[in-house]
């Protein structure tokens, strides 16, 4: 089919008000992948890229959402750069191990619907799901916040689908998990971060 996804580092806020960036669009044709890069590149403002890995693209696009509430949480509960780049990092090596479990390609990961994309919505204070999760760190009720907002934040419902398909695809997102226990079991931003610390030691690959 000439679907064609559409992802990066892309905050609308931005590029309302016309700062430059750069996007991938991904198609599993090649064609269709190719038209819709030409149809963007008419603005000096926006560079686009193609890729033939729409399903990593998609996946980049959404999941980083879910770091994103964490580094707002992060940053609710005072940490500094040093958390929120550990945060990061481990963020796209979790994104990378769901996307690559579930078909994607490993070095979608590493671009700009990656991590382009997270890096712009963790350090956003634009970014709906960063503002969920400051909320959330600062004792707020998660049903107030999203009530006050005008769009959609979409960590929300993809942390229990992202929680969905890593159980079935049996791999580890412990980042994922402890966003959707605060989320949606009650518990404490401050608890899940104690719990992700604590965590036996791994190798940095695993």
């Amino acid at each position: 089919q000439d679907l064609v996804a559409l992802s990066g580092p892309n905050l609308a806020s931005e590029m309302v008000r016309q700062v430059p960036t750069a996007t991938v669009v991904a198609s599993t044709s090649e064609q269709a992948a190719l038209q819709a890069q030409q149809i963007f590149t008419h603005s000096h403002l926006l560079r686009v890229y193609a890729s033939g890995d729409i399903l990593g693209v998609q996946l980049g696009g959404a999941l980083k959402n879910i770091i994103a509430l964490a580094a707002g949480i992060c940053d609710g509960l005072g940490f500094g750069d040093n958390t929120k780049a550990a945060l990061v990092t481990r963020g796209l090596r979790e994104i990378t191990r769901l996307g690559c479990a579930l078909g994607a390609q490993p070095d979608t990961f590493s671009g700009l619907s990656g991590v382009g994309d997270l890096v712009a919505t963790c350090a956003s204070r634009e970014s709906r799901n960063w503002r969920v999760g400051f909320g959330l760190a600062q004792g707020r009720n998660l049903q107030d916040i999203l009530r006050e907002m005008a769009m959609v934040a979409e960590g929300v419902p993809t942390a229990k689908a992202a929680l969905r398909l890593a159980q079935q695809a049996g791999v580890e997102t412990p980042i994922a998990s402890e966003v959707h226990a605060v989320l949606f079991e009650g518990k404490s931003p401050a608890r899940a971060v104690a719990d992700l610390m604590s965590r036996a030691p791994k190798r940095e690959t695993d």
